[in-house]
């Protein structure tokens, strides 16, 4: 057991899908993530992300990667928390996966948002992380919706969002870099999700955490 897992249960937090398994990331995982940063996530030349911080040095992302995340715990709360687990494959920290929430114990609506490194990419693990995080809220927290939304080109995260069964919710401007992008919506239902064919997730050391989502009593766990 991590040593913090009293006082932080998170730590103790683990969410596997085939051999992918999601955790809250220690020192070590967070190195992995940072250098992840430095080697690339996309391709210059274009930007999937709202946030353009991979447009920084490679020093630069791999420090605010750290920061980033430091950040997140540091102002975490049971109305307002951002859950930012490393997404780790057959033993190697290979990319993060995050789920967030406003008001989540009224809204039971969540968002969710990724990245793997570039030497990663294309193996299939968008879409097992991707499960496995859904599962965490549908399953484990009792969600009634998961949202997520992709730039124009960013045909990975689109495609996932539609392998897993949502349906387009509209589209939106962003501007990453100063120029308008559309950007997709999507939406997962609860009763959609219990409508599609998935793999099996297991959850552990879920119980403790609730109270850090503001939820009360024992996990829905399915």
């Amino acid at each position: 057991m991590h040593p913090l897992v009293r006082d932080w249960p998170l730590f103790g937090l683990r969410v596997r899908c085939a051999d992918v398994e999601l955790r809250l990331p220690d020192e070590s995982d967070l190195a992995a993530l940072a250098e992840i940063a430095r080697a690339g996530i996309h391709d210059p030349a274009v930007m999937p992300f709202s946030v353009p911080w991979t447009d920084a040095a490679p020093d630069t992302r791999a420090r605010g990667v750290l920061q980033y995340q430091w950040g997140r715990w540091a102002t975490w709360s049971a109305t307002k928390w951002f859950l930012e687990l490393a997404v780790v494959r057959a033993g190697v920290v290979v990319g993060l996966q995050g789920v967030f929430a406003d008001e989540f114990a009224v809204r039971r609506s969540v968002s969710t948002g990724s990245y793997l490194g570039l030497a990663h990419q294309g193996q299939g693990t968008g879409k097992l992380m991707r499960h496995a995080v859904v599962h965490l809220a549908f399953a484990g927290l009792d969600a009634r919706e998961a949202r997520s939304a992709a730039l124009a080109g960013n045909e990975a995260s689109s495609g996932v969002s539609r392998a897993l069964g949502y349906v387009e919710d509209g589209t939106e401007a962003q501007s990453p870099r100063g120029v308008a992008v559309t950007a997709t919506r999507y939406l997962l239902t609860r009763e959609r999700w219990e409508e599609t064919e998935r793999p099996t997730v297991e959850i552990e050391g879920l119980e403790p955490c609730l109270p850090m989502f503001g939820i009360e009593g024992p996990p829905h766990l399915e």
